[in-house]
């Protein structure tokens, strides 16, 4: 099993694309806190982005491509000295007016950003976005930005020509763009800290330890197996204390803890499907009965299984 895959999957991740934004001159345009990740991508010409909370500005040229992971206000400009335009606005505008659909702000046509979100399931901030860094940038000079142009420029084709179901094709082509952003980063932190991982606490610092990624694998495709440290250790080749040193400096948990996390996150997505028992799925996720399963499923989330459904509206 590919704990990415299986993570990505679960948290439910939905894309949309807003209209590409055109620019040129001088001009700022300040953008609201995104609900989930943020995606940017420069096609033309260069422009400078700023995330409210952070000191870092990060200039922007044709064929970069960065992930905003944070709920926080973010500004796109040519100089970021300018007072910003409201992004609302524009956009609204685009939508309402006749015309190619394109946002625009400034003078001329020098700059097109294309940008779009992804929403989570509320579970994605513990499993998966926690540990990601609040801005994630590929730069077009890296090798790594080829592989990202395929998908970007037909997303791009899609957004400035408008064909039948052009919504529908780019945000699935959104949805392959996110996934291999987060394969680049994931190989970023290998090599810059192949044993102990360069993200913060979380999956992908799990994923870049090798020896922390087959013991995610083995949990993952056997979630209901009644594993303990040692057990994992041995199917892994390394001793216990050994894997659980670099599993709690990887994911800042034990193996078991994590066990438990994910046997819980499982154990919500069936409840939520409504097609099973809770005993059928206590006995799928490894647990004995349903009292067991209530048990575990109030010390994570803080509510019983069926309390648990009845504040997500089911």
């Amino acid at each position: 099993m590919d704990p990415l895959e299986d993570v990505l999957a679960l948290v439910g991740v939905r894309s949309s694309v807003s209209a590409g934004l055109v620019a040129g001159g001088d001009w700022a345009m300040s953008f609201p806190p995104p609900a989930g990740v943020k995606f940017v991508a420069v096609r033309a010409g260069s422009c400078h982005l700023a995330v409210q909370g952070s000191d870092q500005h990060h200039p922007l040229t044709a064929g970069d491509c960065c992930l905003l992971t944070r709920r926080a206000r973010f500004t796109l400009a040519s100089d970021l000295s300018l007072p910003a335009a409201d992004a609302r606005t524009a956009f609204a505008q685009a939508r309402s007016t006749a015309g190619d659909g394109l946002a625009r702000t400034g003078t001329g046509e020098d700059v097109f950003v294309l940008g779009g979100s992804f929403d989570f399931g509320e579970r994605a901030h513990a499993l998966l976005l926690d540990a990601l860094p609040p801005v994630i940038v590929v730069p077009a000079t890296s090798p790594a930005a080829h592989t990202l142009d395929w998908a970007l420029a037909q997303i791009e084709h899609e957004v400035r020509t408008q064909p039948l179901g052009a919504g529908l094709v780019a945000e699935h082509l959104a949805t392959v763009m996110l996934i291999h952003v987060l394969r680049l980063h994931l190989a970023r932190t290998r090599a810059q800290a192949p044993t102990t991982g360069g993200a913060g606490p979380g999956l992908l610092a799990g994923l870049s330890d090798p020896v922390v990624a087959a013991a995610l694998r083995a949990l993952h495709t056997h979630p209901a197996r009644s594993w303990t440290v040692a057990d994992l250790a041995a199917s892994v080749g390394v001793s216990r204390s050994t894997l659980a040193a670099r599993f709690s400096r990887s994911l800042g948990q034990g193996p078991l803890e994590y066990l438990t996390q994910w046997r819980i996150a499982l154990a919500a997505q069936q409840l939520q499907a409504g097609d099973r028992t809770l005993a059928s799925i206590a006995t799928a996720v490894g647990y004995g009965s349903e009292s067991a399963l209530s048990t575990a499923f109030k010390r994570v989330l803080g509510s019983s299984p069926r309390a648990y459904l009845a504040l997500s509206g089911r």
